[in-house]
């Protein structure tokens, strides 16, 4: 057993003072004092103390990518993000080819419980179910219609699918998946979907949007598009606080209108913690400076957003409460997911962060192992 002193702990609603949290590979209780003498004791020396934050959307960091397709890139990518404060995530695929795709799904399902570092919860499929329209920085030459023989293998990994509901045999693939498998979550995105589209993809059991804003049309006032009709519904969202694909002031509009309905991503490419240069994405050159990653068309391909800068940017240029920014990136993605994380709270999975006021990470926790800690200089 292990237990956490003298943190500012976030359960719920509340910053609770004063309380030990106890834990082996589960949150055991939150009690007012050690009363175990054999208790393996971290101080958190009034520092903040959440659930690890999950990143639903992430294709790559510290130079590997997902759709490497190897174990070692898995690895890699699960070790780095221990260091922005991460423990869980799910693995994004690109727009590639089938044969890659396949690959890249067959590596995870292999060796996604191997890994060290942050928990591997499944795939995020972005693509190649999508609209060649908004392909962004998806290779368009890849792009398919929906087609369920290309994942029927991996359905105990595949979590979540991004696709463009207004194309030809998504309604169909949709309900199929609804109805036979009902834990994926099925979410709009790189889409040229109009409002009315988008409103009645929601009947069928699409439930999400990905990266509210990019690789879709803008809102405007004679055509909402899909911005207005998540505005106008209960669906969940994300979005890529980076202050580089949306702007302040519309991160905190959305904030507001969205509240408990907003989960915060990465969207992070390969170079994710890493040095300003050249990298691939989905087999497409990516040059990262200044804190954007574009392809030479200039087209933003990614980002290199860490999580916990997405939460401070959150803190600095948004009216978002403290205690929501964290939710965004804990209990609200763990509870679309449906799965036993996101939370201080008796019986759920012990991972845990440590971070100061300006989300530095100091200490996380995967499992109930420590698997980062901030070195003092």
């Amino acid at each position: 057993m292990k237990a956490i002193v003298n943190g500012k702990l976030i359960v719920g609603d509340e910053i609770i003072e004063g309380k030990v949290i106890y834990f082996d590979n589960k949150i055991v209780k939150i009690d007012d004092k050690i009363d175990d003498n054999n208790l393996e004791v971290i101080d958190a020396k009034n520092n903040y103390v959440s659930a690890g934050f999950i990143d639903i959307h992430i294709h790559g960091s510290g130079g590997a990518d997902v759709m490497d397709a190897t174990p070692e890139a898995l690895e890699t990518l699960s070790t780095t993000l221990v260091q922005t404060g991460t423990t869980s995530f799910l693995a994004t695929t690109m727009t590639m080819s089938s044969q890659e795709i396949d690959k890249a799904l067959h590596t995870v399902q292999k060796y996604a419980t191997s890994v060290t570092g942050a928990n591997i919860l499944g795939v995020h499929l972005e693509g190649p179910f999508i609209n060649v329209k908004k392909h962004g920085a998806q290779d368009k030459s890849h792009i398919q219609p929906p087609n369920f023989n290309l994942i029927e293998n991996y359905m105990d990994i595949v979590k979540m699918i991004t696709l463009a509901p207004e194309l030809e045999e998504s309604e169909k693939f949709i309900k199929f998946i609804v109805k036979e498998y009902p834990h994926i979550v099925l979410s709009i995105g790189h889409s040229d979907a109009i409002y009315e589209e988008s409103k009645e993809s929601f009947s069928w059991g699409v439930s999400h949007v990905t990266h509210l804003f990019n690789a879709m049309n803008p809102y405007h006032h004679r055509k909402p598009g899909i911005v207005g009709a998540v505005f106008d519904s209960a669906v969940t969202c994300d979005i890529i606080a980076d202050l580089v694909h949306t702007h302040p002031s519309v991160l905190d509009l959305v904030q507001k209108n969205k509240k408990d309905k907003l989960i915060l991503i990465t969207d992070a490419m390969r170079a994710g913690c890493m040095k300003c240069g050249t990298y691939d994405l989905g087999g497409r050159q990516v040059e990262v400076a200044e804190g954007k990653a574009l392809l030479d068309d200039g087209t933003l391909a990614g980002s290199v957003l860490k999580m916990n800068e997405a939460l401070l940017n959150m803190k600095k240029h948004t009216s978002m409460h403290f205690i929501d920014i964290v939710k965004a990136v804990t209990m609200t993605p763990a509870k679309k997911l449906g799965i036993s994380k996101g939370m201080l709270k008796h019986g759920y999975d012990a991972d845990i962060v440590i971070f100061d006021k300006n989300f530095s990470i100091i200490t996380t926790i995967v499992n109930g192992e420590e698997k980062y800690k901030k070195h003092k200089r």
